[in-house]
């Protein structure tokens, strides 16, 4: 990979800017509410929330929504804000493990995917419409 000498990995500050054309990109009747949404770019998977989930391998987390789904929101929720977490070093072992989709692409799918989940739609109702996975 001669291609890669002298390069650099994107930083998370690049890695959260591409969630942020994402989430420019929405249609404009969802930005509202997604602007709401706080977005946490990390290295990895805090150990709290890996063990909260089961997850051994940090790697295997690439994103994780964090809130009540606007369908479950009520007033007696807690006052914080939702939260999107996105794992830049999962992110970029995917990338690489998949190597048939721009890096730019694929972080917009999974913030898009944890989108969905603040919007009310669980995996099942995600996996209908979208087969990117397969």
């Amino acid at each position: 990979m001669t291609g890669w000498k002298g390069r650099e990995a994107p930083t998370l500050d690049e890695i959260e800017a591409m969630a942020e054309a994402a989430r420019a990109a929405l249609p404009a009747a969802f930005r509202g509410p997604a602007a709401a949404v706080v977005l946490r770019v990390e290295d990895f998977a805090p150990d709290a929330i890996l063990d909260e989930m089961g997850i051994e391998d940090a790697f295997e987390l690439t994103g994780l929504y964090e809130g009540v789904p606007m369908t479950e929101k009520s007033v007696m929720d807690p006052t914080g804000p939702d939260v999107i977490w996105l794992f830049r070093r999962a992110l970029l072992d995917e990338w690489i493990a998949r190597g048939d989709v721009a890096l730019d692409a694929l972080v917009s799918h999974v913030f898009v995917h944890e989108m969905a989940h603040h919007f009310g739609w669980s995996d099942g109702d995600i996996a209908t419409i979208d087969r990117w996975w397969e």
